[in-house]
């Protein structure tokens, strides 16, 4: 692998959504960029990553449910580098889903989610002596194509709808992040915006409300990464946390100031493949009984590097005399 494969996840774009109100937050998941120099360019190429998170929150009541979310993204770190900069061209379709915790009639049935498809690009640059920041902007499609989701029970009662009351809106993401990748180290800070039109309404008709309009919260994250390579390992420290500015009665987060959480993560570089794991528990939350563990998984595949040209020797001047 390159030298610098952490910054494969410099496009590792997800999307976090409980399945409840109480948890609403940021289209974009907290944590989703924990692990990946997102402030360093990446080497040209075509880049594949896969994140996956499972969060287990502490409610076990009728209807409570754990959360999962799948984020494939596809990344193009073009050639063009206007001002020295990198332009990376990414598109990454993510899916929520929500996992029952109680069996019986007043069990919650699974369900999946459509998010909308994100598109977007990153402008980054390398600084010198490791160090590096980029810029990011791009837009969730929920309008196109994100979906309501609708929370059963067991017994075919409804407990909820919408779950995702922010896919109401398109999500405008907008990013900055700092990176350095010395001697092995991965010091990462990554701060992420989403901004939504608010109210929002989901189109089609108004079955159990889930149309909307819906008051979304505008918020900020914060991811943070403290890692190091030892050979092909690496471990470390990471924390990360979002800030909501509506909280009002009436907003998706109403009551909801925001959350952080630590933990730790390891990973393997095994040649083609960089796998990465890390887990993490709430320390700080403005919700009482909101605190989880979540559970993450990260595969990064570099799909095509163009090969470099080989120096061609000069040919010898042969002089005949």
């Amino acid at each position: 692998m390159m030298k610098n494969w952490l910054a494969a996840g410099a496009v590792a774009l997800s999307v976090g959504m409980s399945a409840t109100a109480a948890f609403a937050q940021t289209t974009t998941v907290p944590g989703e960029q924990v692990g990946l120099a997102t402030g360093a360019p990446l080497p040209e190429g075509i880049y594949a990553l896969n994140t996956f998170v499972y969060r287990s929150n502490e409610n076990t009541g009728p209807g409570s449910v754990d959360v999962g979310v799948n984020i494939p993204v596809l990344v193009w770190s073009t050639p063009f580098v206007p001002l020295g900069g990198r332009v990376e061209l990414l598109v990454a379709p993510p899916t929520v889903f929500a996992f029952g915790k109680n069996s019986g009639v007043n069990g919650a049935r699974d369900l999946s989610i459509n998010v909308g498809t994100f598109v977007g690009g990153i402008w980054a640059f390398d600084l010198g002596n490791n160090f590096g920041v980029s810029l990011l902007g791009g837009v969730y499609l929920n309008e196109l194509n994100a979906g309501k989701g609708v929370l059963v029970s067991n017994g075919g009662q409804l407990l909820g709808t919408p779950v995702l009351g922010q896919l109401a809106s398109n999500t405008y993401r907008m990013g900055v992040a700092a990176s350095y990748t010395g001697d092995g180290y991965n010091l990462t800070a990554n701060l992420t915006a989403n901004i939504y039109d608010s109210p929002a309404t989901f189109g089609g008709n108004n079955f159990f409300g889930t149309r909307g309009p819906f008051n979304i919260s505008d918020s900020l994250n914060l991811d943070l990464t403290a890692t190091k390579k030892f050979g092909k390992f690496e471990i470390g420290a990471i924390g990360y946390g979002t800030y909501n500015f509506d909280i009002s009665q009436f907003s998706l987060a109403a009551g909801n100031r925001g959350s952080f959480s630590v933990g730790g993560l390891i990973g393997y570089d095994f040649g083609p493949v960089t796998a990465q794991a890390y887990v993490a528990t709430t320390v700080a939350n403005s919700v009482r009984r909101a605190d989880t563990v979540e559970g993450w998984f990260r595969l990064i595949v570099p799909l095509y590097t163009p090969t470099a040209v080989a120096a061609v020797a000069p040919a010898p001047i042969i002089r005949k005399y």
